[in-house]
C-alpha cells in the first residue's frame, strides 16, 4: 500500500476557478414578473383537466385516449 500525501488525494479536484462563479447569472437581463390570472384550484382544475384531455380530443370509436402520443412514424413505428 503506498502513502497519501496530503488530503488533495482523497478528495476531487476543483473544475475551474471559483472566481467565476455565478457569471452567466449576473450577465442575464433582470426581467419583471408578469401579472397573470389566477390558476383555478380545487374543483375547478379538476374539471379543467378533464375537459382538456378527454372531451376536446377527437377520438375514434373503440380507440383509447393517451396522454402524449406521438404522431406516426416520429417514434420508428
Amino acid at each position: 500500500m503506498g502513502k497519501i500525501h496530503g488530503s488533495l488525494a482523497i478528495m476531487g479536484k476543483i473544475h475551474g476557478s471559483l472566481a467565476r462563479a455565478g457569471k452567466v447569472k449576473n450577465q442575464t437581463p433582470k426581467v419583471a414578473k408578469q401579472e397573470k390570472p389566477k390558476q383555478p384550484r380545487g374543483r375547478a382544475l379538476k374539471r379543467l383537466k378533464y375537459t382538456k384531455r378527454f372531451l376536446a380530443k377527437a377520438v375514434k370509436p373503440g380507440e383509447k385516449v393517451h396522454m402524449n402520443k406521438q404522431p406516426p412514424g416520429k417514434a420508428g413505428t
